[in-house]
């Protein structure tokens, strides 16, 4: 699959099943988070895979960072979570102090190398999906994980199998989001 078919054919997968991407496809899909922009060469990002007994750990996690009184149906779905899919890779954004780098910019970094794993993803024929939600953005979570200071978790990256066929690209009219500038009345 060419580039141009990748950027613009992608859609999200989101039921998933194994077999989860293999070694070499993980290779890869790696190799091409590795090429998002990263100015100053800073590689702000790291990655951690999450696959098998791992998953129902990182759903008991989820559990355990939900307020002490949740109900438990809220309790189930937390610990189910994970499970929608036979591989996660977490991306980490790993802000650094920088004169010229701001952090925004190294987020953004981050966010490249998330999408570039789905492009390789869709390009291997491989389902992916980028979720966040609450467990991206809660501290017990980010403990649990080993985040440092200066790291957050940008997205849970769903890979596998897709349970059925995939939708079809929804069409959108460029004109409706691009405009020459200056804007003349």
């Amino acid at each position: 699959m060419d580039a141009l078919d990748a950027l613009l054919n992608r859609v999200s997968a989101p039921r998933l099943i194994a077999p989860a991407p293999d070694a070499a496809q993980r290779e890869l899909l790696f190799r091409a988070a590795l090429r998002a922009p990263d100015h100053a060469q800073l590689k702000p990002w790291r990655f951690l895979t999450v696959e098998g007994e791992g998953l129902n750990q990182l759903g008991e996690l989820f559990a355990r960072a939900l307020p002490a009184d949740a109900a438990p149906e809220a309790l189930s779905k937390a610990r189910a979570m994970p499970l929608r899919a036979p591989l996660l890779v977490l991306v980490i954004a790993r802000v650094q102090a920088h004169a010229k780098v701001p952090e925004l910019e190294q987020v953004l970094a981050a966010g490249c190398a998330a999408h570039a794993i789905l492009l390789a993803a869709h390009a291997q024929g491989i389902g992916a999906v980028w979720r966040t939600g609450d467990m991206a953005y809660n501290a017990t979570v980010a403990a649990g994980l080993g985040l440092a200071d200066g790291e957050q978790l940008i997205a849970y990256l769903y890979l596998g199998t897709p349970e059925r066929e995939l939708r079809a690209v929804p069409q959108v009219s460029v004109a409706d989001y691009v405009r020459v500038w200056p804007l003349v009345d």
